[in-house]
């Protein structure tokens, strides 16, 4: 029944994330809202949707740890699994803005994130203000350089979305919203289950099926685009993508419920893990050939996360 219910939760999730972005991106086009601001920001915050409502629905139920797990494991995830994957299937180039600007705020953030966790073994109300705080400001940025044209914006706004009706954008909103409390839910409650079963940590559950169940989406598009000789994803993207984890989702949910730290492990552990992958990625940009992940970079990376799956279930 738990499996049944973290099944169910991620058919939801994706489902009431898909909608919602739907909804969002009609919505911005007939108020003539731009498709840079829309692609930079509203499609970002409804992306991030899913895992924002596990997290929230996880500390509202008092179980902190799958919060905190849900982020830093879905990091990892962004890095070891769906980078590693794609990059093993087809090579990916680098954007040298990489080293400018993306790869710094996200070390920057996740060291923040740290010391949050560290000083008050908690992230406080006032501590996710400043996570949000920071979402702006890099915000302002990424639109300041993409103006100026420093940047590109992938153009993945959906055009045809502006003939729909405001009615039709309600019913995207309705059901985009049920999908995603519902699901939320339901893999949170069949998590815990689950761990209970097997006498495992929500902790570990979190850092590893629930990271990788929202990761899936995601994993799925870049890998049928890069089989297909397509663009698949921009290692920006992956970036800008756990910049956004760590300063929307765990911002707004400690804004709404502070997170506590329960298990010493994401502390003394995990949260290494998720700076290690982030950090790895700036020697392997400059090892030959340089500004591109290639196929050998991909597996090592991929190795990597393997090992930290497994190492996490022996703890």
């Amino acid at each position: 029944m738990n499996i049944f219910l973290v099944a169910i939760g991620f058919v939801f999730l994706v489902i009431g994330g898909e909608f919602l972005v739907r909804a969002s991106v009609a919505l911005s086009l007939k108020l003539k809202i731009s498709k840079m601001i829309i692609g930079l920001t509203i499609v970002s915050f409804a992306t991030s949707a899913p895992e924002l409502l596990v997290s929230l629905q996880a500390a509202l139920s008092g179980f902190s740890d799958i919060s905190l797990g849900n982020v830093i494991g879905s990091n990892i995830a962004n890095i070891g699994l769906v980078l590693g994957l794609t990059a093993i299937i087809s090579s990916i180039g680098i954007d040298r803005d990489f080293l400018r600007f993306n790869w710094p705020v996200m070390m920057l953030l996740s060291g923040l994130l740290y010391l949050f966790l560290f000083t008050g073994e908690q992230i406080s109300r006032v501590e996710g203000v400043a996570l949000l705080i920071a979402l702006v400001i890099f915000l302002l940025v990424l639109v300041r350089k993409a103006i100026v044209g420093h940047i590109e914006i992938d153009d993945e706004v959906d055009d045809k979305l502006d003939q729909a009706s405001y009615f039709k954008i309600f019913l995207w909103l309705i059901i985009g919203g049920a999908g995603l409390y519902y699901g939320s839910e339901w893999l949170v409650d069949g998590a815990v289950g689950i761990a209970e079963y097997f006498s495992v940590s929500e902790r570990i559950i979190s850092i590893t099926l629930i990271a990788v169940g929202t990761s899936v989406p995601e994993l799925a598009a870049s890998v049928i685009a890069a089989l297909k000789k397509e663009k698949a994803i921009s290692l920006g993207n992956l970036i800008g993508s756990n910049i956004f984890n760590i300063t929307s989702v765990l911002g707004l949910t400690a804004i709404i419920q502070p997170i506590n730290l329960q298990s010493k492990e994401i502390l003394t552990n995990d949260i290494f893990w998720m700076i290690g992958f982030s950090f790895i990625l700036l020697p392997l940009v400059f090892l030959p050939p340089k500004f591109t992940f290639s196929r050998y970079k991909g597996i090592f990376i991929f190795i990597a996360y393997i090992i930290f799956i497994l190492l996490s279930f022996r703890a």
